[in-house]
């Protein structure tokens, strides 16, 4: 009851946000609204505030709109063999998820669930598909988005058939560096993430890749405190993802 009774409370401090004044707005889709559709918008979306662990959309489910994440980070994943999740996507800030199932109108094939406290917004159905019809902008944007995922699966199929686990698992830090950065004054990287979680975008056993980021540590690679990751030379996990500019 009382655990109940602080998650009532913690969300009726929260306040939710306007699209006029969503700071990543700037980094999403619709960044390039006019004042009057971002008035509109915030009319019709709905938010909502999520606690880490809590699930936004299962696999299976049919989608209602289009999410939007305000803040926070989100995981998104397939079950594999033997109910073993598989990682495909991480978002952030500014993204939005969900969108192959919600335009191609068939179910989600995967999960998402934040691996943060977040705060996200459901935009309707109806009031995105108005905006693909009435703003080439923003359709231009999603189908660069479905095109950008396309090649990323291709390449995700090429890394896990061809890759060794090491590489694969160096790749993934420099991906993680490069997607939410380090924290303020600190190598550490901006997001709290389990080993398991590691291990299901890498695409192997928790027990593989504790025993490698171990190594990793033990070559000075890497730092661990925590669920925390330093990553102390990136320019060592370039070379061992075989990674070159």
């Amino acid at each position: 009851m009382n655990r109940i009774q602080n998650s009532n409370q913690k969300m009726k401090k929260i306040q939710l946000p306007m699209c006029e004044t969503c700071k990543a707005r700037l980094d999403s889709i619709f960044s390039m609204l006019s004042k009057e559709e971002l008035e509109m918008l915030s009319l019709q979306k709905h938010c909502n505030y999520y606690m880490k662990g809590q699930v936004i959309f299962t696999e299976g489910s049919f989608p209602i709109g289009l999410f939007c994440i305000n803040s926070g980070k989100v995981k998104i994943s397939q079950s594999g063999f033997e109910g073993k999740d598989q990682i495909i996507r991480l978002a952030k800030d500014g993204d939005i998820i969900g969108y192959r199932a919600l335009i191609s109108g068939e179910a989600y094939t995967a999960t998402a669930a934040v691996i943060e406290d977040s705060k996200i917004c459901l935009i309707p159905r109806n009031v995105f598909f108005g905006f693909l019809q009435n703003n080439a902008d923003i359709t231009q944007r999603i189908m660069k988005l479905l095109a950008v995922d396309l090649r990323e699966a291709v390449n995700k199929i090429t890394i896990l058939a061809q890759k060794p686990v090491l590489e694969r698992l160096a790749e993934v830090l420099l991906m993680l560096k490069e997607y939410y950065g380090f924290a303020e004054d600190d190598p550490s990287l901006n997001i709290t993430i389990t080993r398991e979680e590691i291990a299901n975008i890498v695409g192997t056993a928790t027990e593989t890749t504790i025993r490698l980021l171990s190594d990793l540590r033990k070559e000075g690679i890497i730092d661990i405190d925590g669920k925390k990751i330093k990553i102390l030379k990136p320019e060592s996990l370039t070379k061992l993802a075989n990674l070159y500019d």
